[in-house]
């Protein structure tokens, strides 16, 4: 089953951990999965992050809140028992991201794979075709994961009218 994901985090550089911020999945067969992360501190958020990305968050309150912890087990239950083909937008960070989820890379849970698969990488190889409308608001991680699979199914032709 091929999931597609996006994050949103903060990075500071090489001293400190990138921290998740948002991070949403759908699948293949178009289920989703809306997380924000409830131990991020906004006054740590960059001005752009305040700007673009702190608006897409689900409300204060909202089930999506959750602790890293509650994030990893929610992300477990909604891959299930599949295994899953990650596939992400410029994936580099967003898989990083995942794996820190889990606590690294080798704490990732059994059979998911240590790498993503990388659309914009997809898109080359098929020549630079023009990229789907955006879907939603940019930079809010459902509404870019939407578009993830909206590109996944345009570069590949899959789904027919899906």
């Amino acid at each position: 089953m091929k999931f597609f994901y996006d994050t949103e985090f903060l990075e500071r550089g090489p001293e400190h951990p990138i921290e998740l911020i948002s991070i949403a999945v759908v699948s293949e067969d178009g289920r989703e999965i809306e997380l924000a992360n409830a131990d991020f501190d906004p006054e740590r958020a960059t001005p752009w992050l305040r700007e673009n990305v702190l608006p897409h968050l689900p409300p204060q309150g909202s089930p999506a809140w959750k602790t890293r912890e509650q994030i990893a087990a929610a992300l477990r239950a909604f891959v299930g028992l599949e295994t899953p083909e990650w596939w992400a937008y410029y994936a580099d960070y967003d898989h990083v991201v995942l794996c820190q989820i889990f606590g690294d890379m080798m704490a990732l849970p059994e059979g998911w794979p240590m790498f993503t698969r990388d659309l914009a990488q997809l898109r080359e190889a098929c020549g630079n075709p023009p990229l789907p409308p955006a879907v939603g608001s940019e930079h809010r991680a459902l509404d870019d994961a939407r578009w993830a699979r909206a590109l996944w199914l345009s570069l590949t032709g899959a789904g027919g009218n899906s």
